[in-house]
């Protein structure tokens, strides 16, 4: 498991609250929630990972979906 120790865990990913499961699982939840658009295409508010690396990977790719959403959002209107 990584020593994440020296790092208070809701500060590690900008945006996300992230916490260590009793069994030692990575979870983030998003701060904010995603527009209705974003969710609509497929962005989750909640996570996990096996390592803080996993985590940090969903977690950006939730991001991503959320601004391709929010991309076609502008370009459509």
């Amino acid at each position: 498991m990584e020593d994440v120790k020296s790092i208070p865990l809701g500060l590690m990913i900008p945006g996300w609250r992230v916490f260590l499961s009793d069994q030692g699982r990575f979870w983030a939840s998003r701060v904010a929630p995603f527009t209705d658009a974003a969710f609509e295409a497929g962005a989750e508010r909640t996570v996990d990972g096996d390592t803080l690396e996993e985590l940090r990977v969903a977690t950006a790719r939730q991001e991503e979906t959320a601004e391709r959403a929010t991309s076609a959002g502008r370009v459509a209107s």
